[in-house]
């Protein structure tokens, strides 16, 4: 048989005679505010994970924004000795008209200009050309541009062929001879717009002369500019007539 052991009651005094356990309950406890981190008052304007002074940033670009206008102002001034652009491009329009203007003398042509070759007078003459041709009604761009390359590779193999060892005639040079000589059939495509087109015996005779003007132009030229052409003057007048002919076949037809 089981003992049974009397426990006595336990009371808890209070001061209001009430029973704290009730009161407990009863009371709410005051919130509390979300935890914040403490601040020091040196951080109040810095970000809490890394320190950045806006005054320094501020300072350290301008002085950086003045030295570099310290350094560039002195290359200002560089800018006025610089050469023009076109002759940084390598396009010289004086030495285009002087050797233009050699050619221009049907008799006697001046070979001293002509030693220092150069492309841009034989495009201009080039694109001139195509545009009288283009205002006649013919449009040639692709045709005449190839006929100056293939002349030009013809008429260099053939004087180097002709010279033999002596031969130091360039394809830069040949082809700029080539092309300034090509002035007076720009000049008959130019004349022939106001020749008119069932006159045929002086469309032929005009063309003749300007041939024979360009032929005796680009002849003297290669004779003088490169070795070993002298006693061989007629093989390479036989040939440049051949080159402008070919043009002026274009002009009048």
């Amino acid at each position: 048989m089981a003992k049974q052991f009397t426990v006595p009651p336990v009371v808890f005094s209070s001061g209001n005679g009430v029973n704290p356990t009730v009161g407990n309950i009863n009371q709410r406890r005051a919130p509390t505010a979300p935890f914040q981190p403490s601040r020091t008052p040196s951080s109040s304007s810095a970000l809490p994970f890394m320190s950045f002074d806006m005054g320094s940033a501020a300072s350290a670009s301008g002085s950086l924004g003045g030295a570099i206008s310290g350094s560039a102002a002195p290359g200002s001034a560089s800018f006025e000795d610089e050469e023009p652009l076109l002759d940084e491009l390598g396009i010289h329009p004086d030495q285009i008209w002087h050797k233009a203007k050699s050619i221009l003398n049907p008799l006697r042509v001046n070979p001293t200009v002509h030693r220092d070759a150069d492309l841009s007078g034989p495009i201009f003459l080039y694109l001139s050309l195509c545009l009288f041709q283009l205002l006649a009604g013919k449009i040639q761009f692709g045709v005449i541009l190839g006929w100056i390359v293939v002349s030009s590779i013809f008429l260099y193999i053939v004087f180097n062929m002709l010279a033999g060892r002596n031969g130091n005639l360039d394809l830069h040079r040949c082809t700029s001879v080539v092309g300034y000589c090509m002035l007076p059939v720009v000049i008959l495509s130019a004349a022939s717009l106001f020749i008119p087109q069932g006159t045929s015996v002086a469309r032929y005779t005009v063309a003749g002369v300007f041939v024979v003007w360009a032929t005796r132009a680009c002849t003297n030229l290669m004779v003088a500019l490169a070795d070993g052409g002298e006693e061989h003057r007629g093989l390479i007048a036989y040939a440049c007539f051949l080159i402008y002919t070919l043009f002026s076949l274009l002009v009048i037809f």
